[in-house]
């Protein structure tokens, strides 16, 4: 049996037991729990901590284990005062921007795990079943026995990584070390750290239309004006985006030029050098999300080299993280950048969080630089593929088949019937049993049509991306 298993089950059949118990009353020893529920001292140790941070048993050293005091919470006051503080602007203010807002609706969203019996076509991170969790657990086991682990790391992050890092993003050229590197704790960190640093409050920020909704609540956090700039099967409309420069004098632009979230297309290389340089003529910076690299499909052919790997003059602020092809709790990620902007952003996130833990960044090195790491992404590669294929194949036998049929990420992109309502869609589907994600978010003003996203790494096997399809078919049914 599964000793993660094993312990879950005792920890619930031991919350059922304590029922019987008076609040201080002694529960069975370590010893007759073991015999009782046939299970090891390990087993019952571990459960015993868990129910010790749940707060429903103390431990007292040499006395036992007792059933622990029911926490009584206490009525709220009144907290309407609040309404006022948080939306009332200074009256010196310097631009009439509005308050700063922190709409994460779009992030909660894909965080959000739906019931088991939902089919999760919504989420954006690797089901559990498609995470390298043996190789994760060895790693973090052997980065707990690395001398200095739990020491204070630099402030940039440990220098290896860095190094690992730069070699990743920079390839064969060469073109970046470890002083271009600053570990982040995953690319969500990144990105807040980036427009803070590059972006005055109340300036515009280019994007791509439509785009990463946690992106948008970064910008607007920040007090960002969010200005779209339209995305065709080639990328970032780069006529489009030379006129928004012109017109707004603004100094970012953000964009996913692999895989791009949520159409999946890929920046094509003529495009590639043209938003540099567009950039580079406006004396502003690209911040480049490559949060899709490692989950390139096994089909795939090959790809192209990171914009900053062929950026010598510090336009491009290139951001890569762990996470997606790892673990949701991998949470490590690295922003490259040059010169003053290198500073600026190291500051930056030294105030906002000093620095991201060593443990973390120990058991990353050592994930990376292991042979588990190769064969996991090989593995993946296949599994991507694999699934790719059976949602679209369940996808021919409605009227949603996708328009761009991409060889890396993790999710396809719909346009609906014109007239259609994506969220009254997603809703219905909720109700069939299936959460998939409406598009409307993915836009900074209103969308020039219908469309839904749907992920294909969040179910447990292929069969349940064809259940899902067969659930959302319903849905569209109801609602027409």
């Amino acid at each position: 049996m599964n000793n993660s298993s094993s312990v879950a089950r005792l920890v619930a059949a031991l919350r059922d037991e304590l029922d019987r118990y008076s609040e201080g009353e002694k529960i069975p020893s370590s010893r007759a729990l073991v015999t009782q529920y046939q299970v090891s001292p390990v087993t019952v140790s571990r459960a015993i901590a868990s129910l010790v941070a749940e707060g429903l048993v103390s431990s007292q050293p040499g006395a036992g284990v007792f059933k622990a005091a029911v926490r009584r919470r206490a009525a709220p006051g009144d907290l309407s005062w609040q309404e006022v503080a948080l939306s009332a602007d200074p009256p010196h203010a310097a631009l009439d921007v509005g308050p700063r807002t922190a709409d994460a609706a779009g992030v909660l969203a894909t965080l959000t795990s739906p019931p088991p019996e939902v089919i999760d076509l919504n989420g954006g991170y690797l089901h559990v079943v498609l995470q390298p969790e043996r190789a994760l657990a060895a790693a973090l086991a052997r980065a707990g026995r690395r001398p200095g682990t739990w020491s204070r790391p630099p402030v940039e992050g440990v220098t290896e990584l860095r190094e690992w890092f730069a070699r990743d993003i920079g390839g064969l050229s060469g073109s970046l070390d470890a002083s271009d590197v600053l570990i982040t704790s995953g690319a969500q960190s990144a990105l807040t750290t980036s427009l803070r640093a590059l972006a005055v409050p109340g300036s515009p920020v280019l994007v791509e239309s439509p785009t990463y909704p946690g992106m948008l609540a970064v910008a607007r956090a920040a007090g960002l004006r969010p200005v779209p700039v339209p995305v065709d099967a080639d990328g970032v409309r780069t006529d489009l985006l030379a006129d928004a420069f012109e017109a707004t004098r603004a100094r970012v632009f953000v964009c996913q030029p692999l895989f791009h979230n949520p159409t999946t297309t890929v920046l094509s290389p003529q495009r590639r050098g043209e938003v540099v340089e567009i950039a580079r003529a406006a004396g502003a910076f690209v911040i480049e999300d490559d949060f899709a690299r490692r989950l390139v499909h096994s089909d795939s052919p090959p790809l192209q080299p990171a914009m900053a790997a062929d950026d010598p003059d510090g336009v491009v602020v290139h951001v890569r993280s762990l996470t997606k092809a790892a673990s949701p709790s991998l949470r490590v990620g690295a922003l490259t950048a040059r010169g003053p902007a290198y500073e600026r952003l190291r500051a930056v996130q030294a105030v906002d969080s000093l620095f991201v833990p060593r443990p973390l960044q120990e058991t990353a090195l050592e994930l990376v630089g292991s042979p588990a790491w190769t064969r996991h992404l090989r593995v993946l590669a296949d599994a991507l593929r694999d699934r790719r294929l059976v949602l679209l194949k369940a996808l021919a036998n409605t009227e949603l088949v996708p328009a761009n049929q991409p060889r890396g990420g993790y999710h396809v992109w719909l346009r609906l019937p014109d007239g259609s309502n994506d969220r009254a869609i997603a809703a219905a589907a909720l109700r069939r049993g299936v959460a998939i994600t409406a598009g409307t978010p993915y836009f900074t003003a209103e969308p020039p049509a219908p469309h839904l996203r749907l992920s294909y790494v969040c179910t447990t096997s292929s069969a349940q991306l064809e259940e899902g399809v067969q659930r959302l078919q319903g849905a569209l049914a109801d609602v027409q």
